[in-house]
């Protein structure tokens, strides 16, 4: 039997910090092998596209070694988010909060991206199987960008992040070109936004494709799913029972519908995921993490990690310095408290991998 391992990750901005850290320390504890190495696929969606690109990109300077470390990554978060989510005082007066616009250039982002990932490694020449996720405003429909099959895998690394990064209101959409379809072709250059509206949790649509990949009944699969923290502002109904059109996507507010939206659709997943994948009994906890008390972990197939961001900002956005701090102290906690997964995971890993 041969087992096949997947990563995947949830969007949430600069929450990305979180899962960063997790796989900082996964990897620490499996002493040596890159993450490409480790996983079969790993696939993303916005901040966690993002991440899932520098782990599987060839470095543009050694093309044998992936782009960003988890050491890397954490640092991309943590030292650099401030220069992404900035905007001077003069733009958010005329902008009016993030009426008239979105709320942040996407220079920034797109500049730091090209530096990690280079100007033109295609997806197609990913260290492993890897999947990032976007939706077409113009097709008005989902994009996987994944070198799982050669016709979406003629995607720039650099453009894929930044698409499926681009979430509505903070971000403008970003026109990603399509390598595999002809110079003039009008399906060649996509408007892309993030990837967050339909799989802000990519773990169904990792699975699939991992699916297609590898059907032999001899083929099993175990699937590692990090979360960015779990939302948690409640919205008051007094408040939201006046809101209209307007206050449910007040950028002053948070944006409620696009949480709402991204949260719905990643408790769903993990829901849905756990059903399918690991045996009758499984559960996951009050936290939104794998329960390790109900299944002997050999018998478990699907693995998630998240909670509830106590003492950290949710917004997308919030890059000072003292919510990154706040996010170090979460991800420890998920670490801490998620010690039996880490472990269950990492054993099977060295099991299978024989390392």
């Amino acid at each position: 039997m041969t087992v096949r391992f997947i990563l995947s990750i949830d969007g949430g901005g600069i929450r990305g910090l979180i899962p960063a850290i997790i796989i900082e320390e996964l990897a620490r504890r499996l002493k040596g092998p890159a993450m490409h190495e480790v996983f079969d696929l790993i696939g993303g969606t916005s901040t966690g596209g993002i991440i899932a690109a520098g782990l599987t990109c060839p470095n543009p300077k050694n093309k044998k070694t992936a782009a960003c470390t988890p050491g890397d990554l954490v640092k991309l978060y943590a030292d650099e988010g401030k220069d992404i989510f900035y905007s001077k005082l003069i733009s958010r007066i005329i902008n009016i909060g993030g009426w008239q616009e979105e709320r942040y250039s996407a220079a920034t982002l797109e500049e730091k991206l090209q530096a990690r990932l280079g100007a033109n490694t295609l997806i197609a020449d990913g260290l492993t199987k890897v999947l990032i996720t976007a939706y077409d405003i113009h097709q008005r429909e989902a994009v996987f960008m994944t070198n799982c099959d050669m016709e979406n895998a003629k995607f720039r690394f650099w453009e894929a992040a930044r698409g499926s990064s681009a979430a509505p209101t903070y971000f403008e959409p970003a026109l990603v070109e399509n390598l595999a379809k002809p110079a003039g072709d009008e399906q060649r250059k996509i408007p892309l936004i993030d990837g967050g509206v339909f799989a802000n949790d990519p773990v169904l649509a990792a699975y699939v494709e991992a699916r297609k990949l590898w059907q032999a009944a001899s083929d099993s699969f175990v699937v590692l799913s990090l979360g960015t923290g779990r939302q948690n502002r409640r919205i008051p109904y007094q408040q939201a029972k006046d809101w209209g059109a307007f206050g449910w996507i007040n950028p002053q507010n948070g944006t409620p519908l696009i949480s709402v939206l991204m949260q719905g659709q990643a408790s769903t997943a993990a829901y849905q995921t756990n059903k399918l994948l690991n045996p009758k009994g499984a559960k996951l906890n009050a936290e939104g993490s794998t329960d390790m008390s109900f299944a002997k972990p050999e018998t478990l197939a699907y693995f998630r990690i998240d909670g509830r961001l106590q003492g950290a900002n949710d917004d997308l956005d919030d890059a000072s310095t003292t919510n990154i701090e706040q996010l170090r102290t979460v991800a420890e906690r998920f670490i801490a408290d998620n010690g039996a997964v880490l472990d269950a995971v990492v054993g099977r890993i060295k099991a299978e991998k024989k390392i």
